[in-house]
């Protein structure tokens, strides 16, 4: 709730229903999770859940990521595989949620998985769009908010735009909050550059790139109007 370009932003209205709840019916439809829980360190959004049937727990007001804060929840809630949605991502698509999730549903032997999509006219050079650069194997080799490969030949492929979900077994989950921040998170400002940095394989799935996220009233007015014209 205190978003500082944009504050209330989980429970701002997007066509009746606040943006958090898009998220979690967005989870729902993934038709990969055995429950849905909010976690948030504010009340106010607790409750909001509770009076819509979503299920939501507190979390510390300290976690620094949002992997952070679910790795808090995987504390007293246990499961195989979590999946992590951005609550800021109401028009995110129910088939990149499930996308990201198989293949850890699918092979035992992968900790992480995400999900890249296409990236859009004028993201290239967008640093708030971060690319990601995978391997012949699907596995990410790194994350960038720069424009990654760098073009000194003809690119032979377009950028993969990162799309922010992610999917972890309790495992990685349970070492991560045990890893203080490492220089390439740090210089980022990306979180699973961590998981890299530690030696977790993080499986890339092809996803839909989200057209907006909501860090502003102007996205969330932008949000607005695409749901008008979904109908």
């Amino acid at each position: 709730m205190g978003s500082t370009r944009f504050p209330g932003k989980p429970l701002a209205d997007l066509c009746g229903k606040p943006m958090v709840a898009w998220v979690a019916e967005a989870a729902e439809a993934s038709g990969v999770a055995d429950t849905v829980i909010v976690a948030t360190p504010d009340m106010e959004i607790r409750e909001a859940c509770g009076s819509m049937g979503i299920e939501a727990v507190l979390t510390s007001h300290e976690c620094p990521t949002g992997t952070d804060r679910i790795a808090e929840v995987a504390e007293t809630v246990v499961a195989d595989v979590y999946v992590n949605v951005q609550g800021d991502e109401p028009l995110v698509a129910p088939a990149s949620i499930a996308a990201c999730a198989h293949p850890l549903l699918e092979d035992a032997s992968i900790a992480m998985g995400s999900v890249y999509g296409e990236i859009g006219e004028g993201e290239e050079d967008d640093p708030n769009v971060v690319k990601v650069v995978t391997g012949l194997d699907g596995f990410a080799l790194y994350f960038s908010r720069y424009p990654v490969p760098f073009a000194r030949n003809p690119r032979v492929e377009p950028l993969k735009k990162h799309v922010g979900l992610y999917a972890y077994r309790r495992e990685a989950l349970q070492a991560f909050a045990t890893w203080s921040q490492t220089p390439l998170e740090i210089a980022e400002s990306l979180e699973q550059l961590r998981f890299l940095e530690h030696g977790v394989r993080i499986r890339m799935s092809k996803g839909e790139a989200t057209p907006v996220a909501v860090d502003t009233p102007e996205q969330a007015d932008a949000v607005r109007v695409l749901l008008q014209q979904r109908g």
